[in-house]
This record gives structure tokens, C-alpha cells and sequence, in this order.
């Protein structure tokens, strides 16, 4: 199938698109990957609260080149900066807040999401992969919103969107969005509906990509 007619979204623009959803007011759990791009794009004027599971809330953007401090670092190790009025504390009480429903949104990456919002997200099973789950159990389930984002398609054209997850599981209907390079869909209890796609990609092509019928 040829992808001529249509653009990936960048995956600039795909956390321009996720930061774009994030209501103002928001705690908000940025993911290792991917998801932590979000920072970078969220709106002028709009107050959203980041979350880390290591011990951090009120994180901005990324620092400038030369400006990192390594004492301050998210969860995937990367330096991160505070905002006026941000926190750190202890690895126990960044967990309660996540397991007591205190985070909106948590924006994670996975290797499968299934239609009705399964996620894995932490093992494909293979050897020398990561032995646990971590933190992200915690925050799928603990959160009020889970979304994806991640691209759609493997590097070997599999759609990463599945009836059932194959891989191990790290929440079962978890997941209520998934933002990806090619289209934003939702997660329900009878499948997919589509949020919005990119320019020039029709519904039945996505559908065929997919594998399975996305609702309108």
C-alpha cells in the first residue's frame, strides 16, 4: 500500500497534537520516550502540571544546550528543568500519588494496544528484555485518563493496534486514546472511533492498516 497521498506526523508534531488535548490545570505523567516530547508543546497561557514518577512535579521543558543540571532528571534519566513553585520528594510518595488518582493524564508508549484499550507497553517476551513492569502498571491503572502515543505501524508494517494484545499486559482497558503518526482514535468497550487522521488518508485505508472497523 503506498503511502504517497499522506505525511506521517513528525513526532514533533504528534506531541504538538497530544499537548493540544491536555486540559489547562492538568497533572500529567509524561512517559519514558516518546511522550516526554509533550513538554516542549504545550500552549502558551495554559497551566498543566508535570508529573514524574520519580519524585517530581512542576517540571517544564527540556533545558537549553549547556543549561542541563543532571541532579534534575525525569524518570528516563533525561535533565528536565523546574518551573516557579515545583516540587521533588520521595520515590514512596510520587507512587501514592499516582495509585490514589491524583493524575489526569498519563500520555505512555506501547508496543500493542488492543481495540477496547488493553495496553503493553513494558515486554515483548523477548530475551534480555526488561524483567518487571515498573512504574507503568501504576500509572495506566492509577490514572483518571490514559493515553498512547506511539507510531501505528511496526518497523515491519504491523499494526501495533490489535483485536488482542499478544504481549504482556501491563492494564486491561486502561487506554482511552491512542495518538499516533497517522490518525487519533479512541478506545471503547465495542472498538475503535476515530478522533481525527492525517490529510489525505482516507477511513478505509486506515481500516485496512488497522486490520479491524473503525467507527466514524
Amino acid at each position: 500500500m503506498t503511502m504517497s497521498n499522506y505525511q506521517r506526523r513528525t513526532k514533533d508534531q504528534l506531541a504538538a497534537r497530544v499537548a493540544q488535548d491536555i486540559f489547562d490545570g492538568a497533572v500529567v505523567n509524561l512517559g519514558i520516550g516518546q511522550p516526554t516530547l509533550v513538554a516542549n508543546h504545550l500552549p502558551a497561557g495554559r497551566e498543566v502540571i508535570l508529573h514524574s514518577e520519580n519524585g517530581i512535579l512542576g517540571m517544564g521543558a527540556a533545558p537549553a544546550a549547556g543549561q542541563e543540571d543532571y541532579d534534575l532528571i525525569n524518570a528516563g534519566k533525561q535533565p528536565v528543568t523546574l518551573l516557579p513553585g515545583g516540587a521533588y520528594f520521595h520515590h514512596a510518595d510520587s507512587f501514592a500519588m499516582m495509585r490514589g488518582g491524583h493524575l489526569d493524564i498519563c500520555v505512555l508508549g506501547a508496543f500493542q494496544v488492543s481495540a477496547s484499550g488493553d495496553l503493553a507497553n513494558w515486554s515483548t517476551g523477548e530475551q534480555g528484555a526488561i524483567p518487571a513492569v515498573g512504574g507503568a502498571m501504576d500509572l495506566a491503572i492509577g490514572a483518571k485518563q490514559t493515553w498512547v502515543m506511539m507510531d501505528l505501524l511496526t518497523k515491519k508494517g504491523e499494526s501495533k493496534i490489535v483485536e488482542q494484545c499478544t504481549y504482556p499486559l501491563t492494564g486491561i482497558g486502561c487506554v482511552k486514546r491512542v495518538y499516533s503518526d497517522l490518525a487519533t482514535l479512541e478506545c471503547t468497550p465495542s472498538g475503535l472511533k476515530l478522533i481525527d487522521k492525517v490529510e489525505g488518508l482516507e477511513r478505509a485505508e486506515l481500516e485496512k492498516l488497522v486490520g479491524l472497523p473503525i467507527a466514524a
